[in-house]
């Protein structure tokens, strides 16, 4: 088993460096989807079989579903990657429910860390607000979700700080994607950056969330 883990893990790490330095720029192929959808997908197969929370497992696979979908034209797959996406935010949000302890009351830090992300969350939807077009209810929906999710990962023990990371590394990549989907804005101008902001902040945030959960005994 050990070994199985540390082959899915390397899979994964492969996978995203070679999307992330390789494939990202290039038109979309069933290459590029594969690869895509392996670097979280090995993730999720490796939570599976390490006897993790069933909704880790199942927020992981969602999530590579997504990718798979905007693998391809996002403006064409926005929708169900959304959609995706928006599946694996919610079972997140029970997972780190789960797994907080009741008898912990919210802190200070805690309270403003919820305060800041409700804050970033209306930021971005009011930078985004005039290009959203038709899209704006999905987007929403998706925006609240997200700085829920975001929300309830600082609500958790100190030992899962890596799902907190994690989590604030998701919705920062999210809101990169979404500037320059809707607002063909880059970051400091760079196709390139703003390519390897998006996904190696995403890898690295579903990573931190993974692995928050799968260092420990289950």
């Amino acid at each position: 088993m050990e070994q199985t883990n540390t082959l899915l893990t390397a899979l994964s790490a492969v996978a995203a460096l070679v999307y992330g330095l390789v494939l990202t720029g290039r038109p979309p192929s069933v290459t590029r989807t594969l690869v895509k959808a392996v670097a979280v997908g090995a993730l999720a197969v490796l939570a599976f079989l390490s006897g993790a929370p069933w909704l880790l497992a199942a927020g992981l696979l969602l999530c590579a579903a997504g990718d798979a979908f905007l693998a391809g034209d996002p403006r064409r797959w926005l929708t169900p990657g959304l959609g995706a996406f928006l599946l694996g935010h919610v079972l997140y949000i029970f997972l780190f429910q789960e797994m907080r302890d009741p008898a912990l009351e919210m802190t200070l830090p805690q309270l403003a860390g919820c305060i800041a992300v409700g804050a970033a969350a209306v930021a971005m939807l009011a930078r985004l607000w005039k290009a959203l077009g038709t899209m704006r209810p999905a987007v929403i929906l998706y925006v609240i979700a997200i700085a829920v999710m975001v929300g309830s990962s600082f609500l958790l023990g100190a030992f899962y700080w890596p799902a907190m990371v994690g989590a604030v590394a998701f919705m920062a990549s999210d809101a990169i994607l979404a500037i320059d989907l809707f607002r063909e804005e880059k970051l400091l101008g760079s196709d390139r950056l703003t390519r390897w902001a998006v996904w190696f902040l995403y890898y690295g945030g579903q990573a931190g969330i993974a692995y928050a959960f799968l260092r420990q005994p289950f």
